[in-house]
């Protein structure tokens, strides 16, 4: 079985390129730009989920490289950005952490880093040969993927909207300066070596 990451906009007819990100001024167009790249690396994964079911053998390399675009791109970059930086100023303007959406938001960030691991433990035991490594990979990829492709929309269709709303013009600059902040410790090579990985992913290994 295929889980079906419906190609965005952006995925099936344009991909934003490094310059058009470079000049986006909403906080929350950067921050869905990161969600289309994610979801590239998405479709990957289905279908290396789908090759290793049917038998195939994927090089380790390859469930390394998409094990590191999650780790390194969505948890540690865009995730991190928007509990170190978008979280923050929303609980200045009466969004609660605790107990309310955010909370819910970052228990999901939680639950995801605990699926990654296991796609890294399930890696070194295929690695290693390990007969079951293959539908331990598979069922914690395809959770994974359940998990963010839900956590994606409702970010998409409910979060970023409120937080649109909520946030005047000054916030949102101060947002963007964050996130500009964030984006130089990352360095500027590495986020595009990501979008381009993933994107080599996804035409490489999607179905």
């Amino acid at each position: 079985m295929s889980l079906t990451v419906e190609p965005r906009k952006e995925s099936s007819m344009h991909h934003i390129t490094d310059s058009e990100v470079r000049t986006m001024t909403n906080p929350f167009h950067v921050l869905k730009h990161e969600h289309r790249v994610i979801e590239r690396a998405l479709r990957a994964l289905d279908g290396v989920c789908v090759r290793l079911e049917g038998g195939y053998e994927v090089p380790h390399s390859t469930l390394y490289d998409i094990a590191g675009f999650i780790s390194s791109y969505a948890d540690l970059y865009h995730h991190g950005k928007e509990e170190t930086c978008l979280f923050p100023v929303l609980e200045m303007r009466g969004i609660p952490r605790q107990g309310g959406c955010l909370g819910v938001i970052e228990s999901e960030h939680e639950a995801e880093r605990k699926l990654v691991t296991e796609l890294y433990h399930s890696i070194e035991r295929y690695k290693a040969g390990d007969a079951q490594a293959a539908r331990r990979f598979i069922e914690a990829g395809r959770t994974y993927t359940r998990t963010l492709i839900r956590h994606i929309e409702k970010e998409d269709s409910i979060l970023f909207m409120i937080a649109n709303e909520v946030l005047d013009e000054t916030d949102k600059e101060a947002l963007m300066a964050a996130f500009k902040q964030a984006e130089g410790r990352l360095g500027a090579d590495k986020q595009e070596e990501c979008e381009r990985l993933a994107s080599e992913l996804e035409e490489k290994w999607a179905i």
